[in-house]
């Protein structure tokens, strides 16, 4: 009789203590909530095809016609909320949510995971700029044909050859002493005869010896 009581006590408190235990999951979890604006853009046009992601997708919310959402089942802890579309771009925030249920956001900074840049909650993302799939075709531009190394190798010399003279003075006699005697210094070779070249290159030998003209004798006046 008396395992027969025990029997029926144990079964009509365990579903009580399963609801209680049920209850206080229920009260562990949070809601994450805000508003996702696109300014001069129907709402029809971007709604339909706009998620709001937590922790990369763990926890997935949905917009209603005016934008706004309600990520629930959400426990404590620390979360990135960011809002996915295929044509616009949002910026991510960070949401700490305390066990008591106490919220705050700030902005995502993975490089200075330590600065804290506080956000308002409930959370208000505002799209930035679109996202560009394309890479735009690079026009011709003459900067880039002067910075072209061959032209460079060109163009410097002739600079050299052009503003160099302006800046020497050659009317200084001293300049000038100067240059006659480099002049003098280094002679310049005569340039060779052409046909001579031609007869060396062509005839096999040396070019014959020209032929030296005589003065012409002056006649005696009778």
């Amino acid at each position: 009789m008396l395992r027969t009581f025990l029997f029926v006590l144990v079964l009509w408190v365990s579903p009580c203590l399963m609801e209680e235990a049920e209850d206080s999951k229920v009260n562990d979890t949070f809601v994450i909530e805000g508003k996702v604006l696109v300014t001069g853009v129907k709402a029809s046009e971007w709604i339909p095809h706009t998620r709001v992601l937590v922790d990369g997708g763990q926890y997935v919310g949905f917009l209603r016609a005016d934008g706004a959402f309600k990520v629930t089942g959400v426990p404590s802890g620390s979360y990135v909320v960011e809002v996915a579309n295929p044509t616009y771009i949002f910026e991510p925030a960070r949401v700490d949510i305390t066990a008591k249920g106490k919220m705050r956001a700030r902005r995502v900074n993975h490089i200075q995971g330590n600065a804290v840049v506080t956000v308002p909650y409930p959370l208000r993302f505002k799209s930035k700029q679109h996202f560009s799939y394309f890479q735009k075709r690079e026009e011709f531009r003459v900067t880039d044909m002067l910075k072209n190394p061959m032209v460079l190798m060109m163009v410097l010399p002739l600079i050299f050859i052009v503003v160099l003279p302006k800046l020497i003075n050659t009317q200084d006699p001293e300049v000038q002493k100067e240059m006659r005697n480099m002049n003098l210094m280094n002679p310049k070779t005569e340039m060779p005869d052409l046909s001579e070249m031609a007869a060396r290159m062509f005839g096999g030998g040396s070019a014959p010896p020209k032929k030296k003209e005589k003065p012409a004798k002056l006649k005696k006046l009778k």
